[in-house]
């Protein structure tokens, strides 16, 4: 033991060495004034302060060097990380830019299949190049997607943001957030790419699954807590995309968005502007899409105006990738790449991403014709130097080594020496763990309170541990009953990265749900078939499991478990993610026809979705067994599901996102007008199978004895009201107390009802909790004729529902007084005190 301990002492000892000799070559090899020592060096003096005296010092290429990223991979064989080749721009000569700095490396875990222990090495040798050749000794900001958790290879794949959603739980999201970003900044990485803001407004829009609902409320709570766990870690979370993004006509990705300023305030903005004001957020990242022709990369006043100037934000704001060259190439906003830099940096954009184009030899020469003014990379260069100075970057002591390599074991013979030479790094393969039991436990507590019973006519829960009560044949059947991938959104890592790269394993654990129903109800027979593909035609045919096969094998089972939904993928090569927008909301391929034929089997069949995205179910609505959602659980998913159909887990989901009953009823969202809802004079009935916030539970609670101690307030005031919810069941349970405001008359239209805040409450049998709701005047605020956010006298409805179409009490108040005007330091939130009681109050 003590001889290996000395060997891995003596290997880390070469890792160090190593990174310190590529350094002092390239400084050698500079031939510049070293500048490495100076005020911005002193850790005591304000990041601010030592970023205005390091940007007096340096030369106008060093200072947009500062301004652009380059997209890498690491080295599986612990050489440096190398450009990453891309079919949008033409490659990067590092050579080139690295005597002058380098602001950020993009996705150097993220763009190929590398050990994590390797791939910090690759990580830290290249950070010891960069900083090495430039005057200043700056190294660079890594920066990688964790949108279902830390996007690298072994790395745990933690629900979708869909599902956090769906956990109306901001505070384990919070947990899981931070157990990313320690496991990012473990290997070297300084920012995360999420999380998503976007607020649903058509369901067909293929990135729905990275969203977190359609309730702006509910993003935002969510977000913030996501945000608030990242940067606990000392990761810099990134705010996206902002603004607009999901709203685009049809669900189509990047298509112009048409929605006026009233909708965009009130909807689209709020989630950002909490996030903004609550959550310590560093970064937000810009959307693709232009709102009524102006593009978001060119929006000065919504990254400038409003963001910086109104809200007080003061980090970084970052491209979407290859956002700042679409403002030529797609948008037509700019006729030269100068052009487009000059209005992006002028707009309020600091950083371009993923890679260089726009910002370097483009902007230069902008900036020499007198095209553009050297003062705005002067502000932008700022916030980027004031982030590296937070982050620890410009510390005397700063080195490249990441703390996950301090306790790195066995490396063999010398790692070091510089340039592109891996050294023998095999010592250090599987030395670091991505996806700890810790990592692994949490992941399947969120995924576990994620999952939405929809339907149940008592089928559920399944006896499991009793041979009597047990189902004796179950027929799991459906292209998603046997797919390990099935559980994973389209930013994970073995679905983003790893289809590229078949070769190679997943890199962690992913139980299908046949494995994980097995394991659960170990005294079934379960049989399967796949009936049919995500997307494919009827498979149907001697032995090939179609159709035919699948409804035979229901005929002949005691339940059928039919497992539908999702195939994630990119820009068309899946039916759910990035670029792969929906035309409607049928299940994808012939799934419907499948679940249509395994209903008339005669069968009891319970439905589980595995997706991204709602779906109109038809009959299944009323037919079913049962019907349970689950939105891309993550690794954990599987398990989770089949514990909640056990009933080893009680159901405690609750929908993010309205569930359509009609498959071409979109764009439809809970939060409409009156108009937007079932009327007399539209032949379209947009009204949900199942409404936001909707799910069912394996207990009954009773909502009772509401006193409103504050019926009546000024436009400056306060209501405050109370309810007893006690669980009468027979079985632990969850309820969620939805908190609606329904304004009758209004200035302007409004949605018929709003989420203004939620209670989780967790409650055993015959459990009650008391809750007192204080809800101020200021959630009452919408965007009014002139613009402006006030808050208007009158009659309101405060409703404590289960969800958006089940109302259980409801408080008719008064707001009296002037309208009143408000701004950005409005209360966001309702008060909530809670007091669990065994007997009645």
């Amino acid at each position: 033991m003590t001889a290996n301990t000395d060997r891995v002492t003596t290997g880390i000892e070469k890792v160090t060495t190593g990174i310190e000799k590529v350094t002092a070559g390239v400084r050698t090899s500079a031939g510049a004034t070293d500048l490495r020592t100076g005020p911005w060096r002193d850790a005591t003096l304000a990041p601010e302060a030592r970023a205005d005296a390091l940007i007096a010092a340096m030369t106008l290429q060093e200072k947009v060097s500062q301004l652009f990223g380059v997209w890498v991979g690491a080295s599986d064989d612990g050489a440096e990380v190398a450009p990453f080749q891309h079919d949008m721009e033409e490659a990067v000569a590092l050579d080139d830019l690295l005597p002058y700095g380098l602001g950020q490396l993009t996705r150097p875990f993220g763009t190929a299949p590398v050990d994590p222990a390797v791939g910090a090495l690759s990580l830290a040798r290249t950070q010891g190049r960069i900083a090495g050749a430039n005057r200043f000794g700056i190294p660079a900001l890594a920066h990688e997607e964790c949108l279902a958790g830390f996007a690298a290879w072994g790395a745990t794949a933690y629900p979708v943001p869909l599902s956090w959603g769906a956990t109306f739980h901001p505070e384990l999201v919070r947990e899981m957030a931070a157990a990313i970003g320690r496991d990012m900044r473990s290997v070297g990485v300084h920012q995360g790419l999420a999380p998503v803001l976007d607020v649903v407004r058509d369901a067909r829009w293929g990135r729905v699954e990275e969203t977190i609902g359609e309730d702006p409320y509910l993003v935002g709570t969510v977000a913030t807590a996501y945000v608030r766990g990242l940067e606990s870690a000392g990761i810099v979370a990134t705010l996206k995309h902002f603004a607009g993004y999901s709203a685009s006509r049809a669900g189509r990705n990047l298509a112009p968005v048409g929605m006026g300023a009233r909708e965009r305030a009130d909807v689209i903005l709020t989630p950002f502007e909490m996030a903004v004001r609550e959550s310590g957020v560093r970064s937000v990242m810009h959307a693709y899409t232009d709102t009524d022709g102006i593009p978001s990369a060119a929006d000065g006043p919504l990254l400038t105006g409003l963001l910086r100037d109104t809200w007080g934000f003061e980090g970084t704001v970052v491209a979407d990738y290859f956002g700042i060259a679409f403002l030529k190439t797609l948008h037509g906003v700019a006729g030269t790449f100068g052009e487009a830099a000059g209005a992006a940096l002028g707009a309020g954009v600091d950083v371009e991403l993923p890679t260089v184009k726009t910002f370097g030899g483009p902007l230069t020469d902008a900036i020499a014709e007198g095209l553009v003014p050297e003062a705005l990379v002067d502000r932008a260069v700022r916030r980027v130097l004031v982030q590296k100075a937070q982050l620890g970057l410009l510390d005397e002591d700063w080195g490249p080594v990441p703390p996950a390599l301090a306790g790195a074991t066995g490396v063999d013979g010398p790692v070091g020496g510089g340039g592109s030479s891996g050294g023998n790094p095999e010592g250090l393969r599987g030395t670091v763990r991505l996806d700890t039991d810790e990592n692994r436990a949490l992941a399947r507590r969120v995924a576990e309170q994620a999952v939405v019973l929809l339907r149940n006519d008592g089928t559920l829960p399944l006896p499991a541990d009793a041979p009597a009560g047990a189902p004796a044949r179950i027929a799991l059947i459906g292209p998603n009953a046997d797919t390990p991938t099935a559980v994973l959104g389209c930013y994970a890592f073995p679905v983003h990265v790893g289809g590229q790269h078949p070769e190679t394993p997943l890199g962690i654990e992913l139980p299908t749900l046949y494995e994980a129903c097995a394991a659960e109800f170990p005294h079934s027979e379960i049989v399967t078939a796949r009936g049919a593909d995500i997307d494919g035609p009827d498979i149907d045919g001697p032995d090939s499991g179609g159709f035919a096969g699948a409804v035979e094998l229901a005929r002949g089972a005691d339940l059928v478990i039919v497992a539908l939904g999702d195939r994630a993928g990119l820009f068309g090569r899946g039916t759910s993610g990035e670029g792969c927008d929906a035309e409607d909301l049928a299940l994808p391929g012939v799934q419907q026809q499948l679940l249509d034929a395994l209903l008339d089997a005669g069968t009891p069949v319970v439905v589980v979705l595995l997706a991204g995205r709602p779906y109109a179910l038809g009959r299944a609505v009323d037919e079913a067994a049962a019907v349970v959602q689950s939105f891309f659980p993550g690794e954990e998913g599987t398990r989770a599901i089949a514990s909640v159909l056990s009933g080893r887990t009680a159901p405690s989901g609750r929908l993010p996102v309205s569930v359509p009953r009609h498959p071409g009823s979109q764009p439809s969202t809970y939060l409409a007008a009156r108009l937007g809802h079932s009327s007399e004079v539209s032949s379209v009935d947009p009204t949900p199978a199942f409404g936001f916030g909707h799910g069912l539970t394996y207990t009954a609670f009773v909502w009772s004895g509401l006193i409103v101690e504050c019926g009546r307030a000024s436009t400056e005031g306060e209501f405050t009201l109370s309810c007893t919810v006690r669980n009468t069941g027979a079985r632990p349970g969850t309820e969620v107390v939805q908190v609606y405001l329904h304004d009758p008359v209004a200035s302007v239209v409004q949605p018929v009802q709003r989420l203004v805040g939620y209670v989780r409450l967790d409650l055993d049998p015959g459990r009650m909790a008391r809750v007192r709701l204080t809800v101020p005047a200021d959630l009452t605020s919408f965007t009014g004729r002139e613009g402006h956010r006030i808050v208007e006298p009158g009659d309101l409805e405060l409703r404590l529902s289960a969800s958006s179409t089940d109302p259980r009490l409801t408080a008719r108040v008064t707001l009296t007084g002037p309208v009143r005007t408000v701004d950005h330091t409005r209360r966001l939130h309702m008060g909530v005190a809670t007091e669990i009681l065994t007997d009645a109050p």
